[in-house]
C-alpha cells in the first residue's frame, strides 16, 4: 500500500467517551486502527504496546536514596539492564538526579538516579535533608540503598526519620552482600526500623529480582496525575528563570499587591509559595520559585535546596512560564531552564521581562539572541512584560490559555491520516541505500502534552520527524506545546502461505 491510510471515518476521532481503554482512542477507533495495522503487516501486540507506551499518563516514579558511595548507581544500571548511570569507586559521582525508565514483570516505572548526601558544614539539614526531601516528594516509592558491610550510619538514621515523615513506601536494600555468609550482617538493618532488609549484590545481580518483586508491590498500578484535575481546579502555573529575573515581582503585580519577599539580592525566595489569583474571571494557582542557578552540585545549603525544589515545582505544573532578563544576554542558564519545561512535557509561555529597560541596541541585539539560540522553541507564545511597571501584563493570561489550548489539542484520527497522506505525497522520505521508507499511517495516542505514534516502513530520519512536526504545527496548531513523536516501523516478515 503507497498510501497512508485513510479509511478511518472522522467521526471515530471524537470517540472518546470515558470507559475506554485504548489512551485517548474511542473504541471503534481503536479497533479499526488495529485492523488496518494487521493489513499493513504490524502484529496487533506490538501496535497495542506502541499506543500504551505513547499514550500513558506518567509513570510511577522509583528514588533511589542512600549515602554516597554505597551502590546506588550500580543498583540503578542493574534495573534498567543496561549501564547509564555513572559508577565510580569513589564517593560522589553523581551530582545530578537523574531519571531512567525501566521495566520489571510486564510493568514500566521510572527509576530517579539521587546524588549521595554529604554532611558539609551547613549540617545534614541543608544537604542531606534537601536531596532527600525532593526525592521522596517526587516519588511514589523509595528503595533506601544501605551499605551491609558497613551498617547503619548516623546519615543512615537520619534519611530514615525523613522517610517516616514523608509516608511513602520504603524498600530497604542491603547493598554489597556478594554471598550467604554477608546475610547475617544485612539482618543487622532491621534496627534501621523500615521491615525486612533485602540483601542485594548490585554489582553481580544477586538479589535484584526479589527486591524488584517488593518494588512492584510498592508502586501503584496506575500512574497518578499530578496536574490537570478533572473536578474543575485551579490550572498550575510555574513560574521559573535565573535568579533575579523578576519572578517574585511579576507574582505580586499579577496579584495587584505585595505577597512576596522581593529584595534586589538573588535568589531571596527560598521555597516555592503557592498563590491562588483570579485573573480574568479565573482563578490560577501561581508557583513563584526561587531561581535555578548554574548547576545543582556548585551549591550548597539553601540553594541547593531551593534548585531542587524549583524542579519539584516544575514537575506538578502544567504551564512553565519562563522570564528571561532581557537587559542581559540570553544565558546557558535560560537555555536549560526552558529544557527542563520542554523535557517535562508542560505547555511553555517565555516572558521577556524587564522590557521597560531596553534601547534600541539592546533590543536589536535580543533579537537576534532570540533567533539564534531559542529557534527550537519558536512554537512557544511570548510576552514582552515589565514586573515594575505592568507593561502588558494583560497579555500574559492570553498566552497560558493559549498554551493549555495547544497542550490539550487532540486531532481525530482520520484527519490525521490524511494529512500524513498528503505529506507523503509532496514530501517524500529521501532514498537512503536504495531504499525510500514511508509513513503507512498514525495516530495521536495522547495529549498534554499531544503524543504521536507514526507507522512506518523503514527508519524515518530526525530531519524528516522534524519536518513532520513543523507541518503538524502549521496544520493543528499546538502552539506553546511541545510534541512527543514515536515511529515504529514494520519488521520484516515472512509471507504467511
Amino acid at each position: 500500500m503507497n498510501e497512508v491510510h485513510e479509511g478511518m471515518n472522522e467521526q471515530h476521532g471524537h470517540d472518546d467517551g470515558p470507559g475506554h481503554d485504548h489512551g485517548e482512542l474511542g473504541h471503534a477507533e481503536y479497533t479499526e486502527f488495529i485492523e488496518i495495522a494487521a493489513e499493513e503487516g504490524f502484529d496487533p501486540e506490538e501496535v497495542e504496546g506502541a499506543l500504551d507506551e505513547a499514550g500513558h499518563g506518567p509513570l510511577p516514579v522509583l528514588a533511589v536514596i542512600g549515602r554516597p558511595n554505597v551502590g546506588k548507581s550500580t543498583l540503578v544500571n542493574r534495573i534498567i539492564g543496561r549501564r547509564e548511570a555513572v559508577v565510580e569507586d569513589r564517593p560522589g559521582v553523581t551530582r545530578d538526579r537523574v531519571t531512567y525508565e525501566a521495566e520489571w514483570a510486564g510493568r514500566r516505572f521510572k527509576v530517579v538516579d539521587t546524588g549521595g548526601w554529604e554532611q558539609d558544614v551547613l549540617g545534614i539539614d541543608a544537604s542531606v535533608a534537601a536531596q532527600a526531601e525532593f526525592a521522596i516528594e517526587a516519588a511514589d516509592a523509595v528503595v533506601f540503598v544501605v551499605d551491609a558491610m558497613v551498617g547503619a550510619t548516623d546519615t543512615d538514621e537520619a534519611v530514615v526519620k525523613l522517610l517516616r515523615r514523608a509516608g511513602r513506601p520504603v524498600v530497604l536494600c542491603a547493598n554489597k552482600v556478594d554471598g550467604p555468609s554477608a546475610e547475617a550482617d544485612a539482618s543487622y538493618l532491621w534496627s534501621l526500623g523500615l521491615g525486612e532488609p533485602h540483601p542485594v549484590s548490585a554489582l553481580h545481580g544477586r538479589g535484584t529480582g526479589d527486591m524488584l518483586d517488593e518494588v512492584l508491590k510498592a508502586l501503584p498500578e496506575a500512574p497518578q496525575q499530578t496536574f490537570g484535575t478533572a473536578l474543575g481546579g485551579p490550572r498550575r502555573i510555574a513560574l521559573i528563570g535565573r535568579p533575579n529575573v523578576g519572578k517574585s515581582s511579576l507574582l505580586n503585580k499579577v496579584a495587584g499587591e505585595s505577597r512576596v519577599v522581593v529584595d534586589d539580592v538573588a535568589g531571596t525566595t527560598r521555597d516555592p509559595v503557592d498563590e491562588l489569583i483570579e485573573l480574568g474571571g479565573i482563578t490560577w494557582k501561581f508557583v513563584d520559585t526561587a531561581g535555578i542557578r548554574r548547576r545543582v552540585h556548585l551549591q550548597e545549603g539553601a540553594d541547593y535546596y531551593a534548585s531542587l525544589r524549583t524542579a519539584a515545582a516544575l514537575e506538578k505544573a502544567e504551564v512553565a512560564v519562563v522570564l528571561v532578563d532581557v537587559s542581559e544576554s540570553i544565558s546557558v542558564q535560560d537555555l536549560r531552564i526552558i529544557t527542563m519545561a520542554v523535557d517535562a512535557g508542560r505547555a511553555l509561555v517565555l516572558a521577556y521581562n524587564k522590557w521597560d529597560t531596553l534601547d534600541d541596541e539592546r533590543r536589536f541585539y535580543l533579537e537576534r539572541e532570540i533567533e539564534r539560540d531559542l529557534v527550537q522553541v519558536q512554537w512557544a507564545p511570548r510576552v514582552n512584560v515589565s514586573a515594575r511597571t505592568g507593561r502588558h501584563m494583560e497579555k500574559l493570561v492570553p498566552a497560558i490559555e493559549t498554551a493549555l489550548a495547544g497542550w490539550e489539542t487532540r486531532v481525530p484520527t482520520g484527519r490525521l491520516n490524511a494529512f500524513l497522506g498528503e505529506i507523503v505525497a509532496s514530501h517524500p522520505h529521501p532514498v537512503r541505500g536504495g531504499k525510500q521508507p514511508r509513513i503507512l499511517f498514525g495516530t495521536q495516542a495522547g495529549t498534554r502534552p499531544p503524543r504521536f505514534v507514526l507507522f512506518a516502513s523503514g527508519f524515518l530520519e530526525a530531519g524528516y520527524r522534524r519536518f513532520v512536526e513543523r507541518r503538524l504545527r502549521e496544520q493543528f496548531g499546538f502552539e506553546g506545546t511541545p510534541i512527543h513523536l514515536s515511529v515504529r516501523v514494520r519488521e520484516k516478515r515472512g509471507r504467511k502461505r
